[in-house]
């Protein structure tokens, strides 16, 4: 077994045959289940601007979710490392897509704002490596970050408390 590398596996299933396949542009749904072994079923669509379902997560967000909960796990990975006691973290990410002329798009930026909260313990230097050279080891570090064509920035809020 080759621990360098790790194979991942999912199934889509495409359920939004309205009953004539996709004879029109605006008669089919974009509706569709990734199921994974063991885990719950994750109802997924289009955006709804291109006729998803708003009840349903689309790729955009996805792609976004998977950002944000890749760089948490590496900053609490890194913070475990230097010492760094994290007591809280959320993130409230934004991404920008941009679309062309030709129907195609990609994202252009997109931007983490974590708010990460630790003991507190050794004071204004491990703030200082809390807000900063953490995040930046955490980007360093992040598989999903390292994956794109992309920049990820980081507007952190560090937080002192107990």
């Amino acid at each position: 077994m080759n621990l360098s590398e790790h194979r991942y596996t999912l199934e889509l299933e495409w359920t939004g045959n309205r009953g004539d396949g996709t004879a029109s542009y605006r008669g089919y749904g974009r509706d569709h289940i990734i199921r994974a072994a063991g885990l719950p079923d994750l109802p997924g669509t289009a955006d709804p601007t291109f006729h998803g379902d708003r009840d349903r997560w689309n790729p955009e967000q996805l792609l976004l979710a998977a950002l944000s909960q890749c760089h948490m796990l590496s900053y609490l990975h890194v913070a475990v490392r230097r010492g760094i006691r994290v007591l809280a973290y959320a993130d409230s990410p934004e991404g920008l897509l941009r679309l062309n002329r030709d129907g195609s798009g990609e994202f252009t930026s997109v931007l983490l704002r974590p708010s990460v909260t630790f003991d507190g313990a050794g004071g204004s230097a491990a703030v200082e490596l809390a807000s900063g050279p953490l995040h930046a080891e955490a980007n360093r570090l992040c598989f999903i970050a390292r994956s794109v064509n992309f920049p990820v920035e980081h507007r952190p809020v560090t937080l002192t408390g107990s």
